[in-house]
């Protein structure tokens, strides 16, 4: 039986990572910029009509939200241009006749992903302690969302750029999708403060469960339960693999 090719799934995972460093301003510095404007903004126009939020102040009530939004957008676009790009250029045939399989491609591409957006999402986390006072309640389970998180939206993107005929595509989503989801998903503000029928809506907006799961693990409080956040990651999560399974049975857009 084959071993495990170690060596080639770094060389995926290092390479990924070196790309962080060629674009440092747009992976790690504009998130950054971004995150201090909403402070600025919304901590300074809503905060001071909005004390407080379930006994949390305004400010330190956005800090999850605005983790998870950048979370979720920098995954998929991380995954889905790391596999975007040998499509483009027609690298990836050699990619795919190398001795690396296709969970070994996986590994090195998803998860170069994935600790980019854990560590841009840590250092909004510090970026923030900088303008609200901040407190984890549960420090395991924050960090647990936020591995969880990345990892299965990482997965999302990886699918997305083996989907995309273009760089417009590769957009849809994020800018489409998962922004507005998770605008409206409860990331500033709680959505049992919407009226009905919205409050019944926003339950069937899958980030609102993200986002309460990851604001439930600084605070202990959350708009909707935990074991329902976590359910709704491991669900999507396993549809994800699925996907990915069967992309790399039938080689839809990568043989082609």
């Amino acid at each position: 039986m084959k071993g495990f090719n170690f060596n080639g799934v770094l060389a995926i995972y290092r390479w990924e990572m070196a790309r962080t460093g060629r674009t440092l301003w747009q992976s790690v510095v504009a998130p950054v910029i971004t995150t201090s404007l909403y402070f600025v903004v919304f901590g300074s126009a809503i905060g001071s009509r909005m004390q407080s939020v379930d006994g949390v102040a305004y400010g330190s009530f956005l800090v999850p939200g605005l983790i998870m939004l950048s979370l979720l957008t920098q995954s998929i676009s991380n995954a889905a241009l790391g596999i975007y790009f040998p499509k483009f250029t027609g690298t990836v045939f050699e990619l795919l006749s190398a001795p690396v399989s296709a969970i070994e491609m996986v590994i090195g591409y998803v998860g170069a992903a994935a600790s980019k957006s854990v560590l841009i999402g840590l250092i909004i986390l510090a970026t923030s302690a900088l303008f609200v006072p901040l407190r984890i309640d549960h420090v395991w389970a924050m960090l647990a969302f936020l591995l969880l998180t990345a990892l299965t939206f990482s997965l999302f993107g990886f699918i997305i750029g083996i989907w995309a005929d273009g760089f417009e595509q590769l957009n849809v989503v994020p800018v489409l999708v998962v922004t507005p989801l998770t605008f409206l998903g409860g990331a500033f503000y709680s959505i049992k403060d919407l009226p009905e029928p919205w409050h019944t809506v926003s339950l069937f907006n899958p980030v609102a469960y993200l986002v309460s799961g990851f604001r439930w693990s600084f605070f202990g409080k959350g708009d909707i339960s935990l074991g329902w956040s976590l359910g709704f990651i491991a669900l999507f999560l396993a549809a994800c693999l699925g996907v990915v399974v069967w992309i790399f049975r039938t080689g839809y857009r990568l043989k082609s």
